[in-house]
């Protein structure tokens, strides 16, 4: 199940939510029972293996900066 993440604009709390992605846009109140909070964007990282920083940079040239189109 997804998990959004929240921030109060009462006290400045960010927690997270569980909630099926049908109900992704429904309010949130905060865990101290506040109700003027707003959803935060998050990044997600999607695909790599587990411990990967990325792609490999290409070896052997290629691109005008690693290649032979730069003399």
């Amino acid at each position: 199940m997804p998990r959004y993440e929240y921030r109060c604009r009462s006290c400045g709390d960010t927690f997270e939510v569980s909630r099926p992605m049908a109900q992704s846009s429904d309010p949130a109140s905060c865990p101290a029972g506040h109700d003027d909070t707003v959803k935060l964007l998050s990044a997600v990282a999607v695909g790599g293996t587990q411990g990967s920083s990325g792609p490999a940079a290409p070896s052997g040239g290629g691109g005008c900066c690693g290649g032979g189109c730069c003399s």
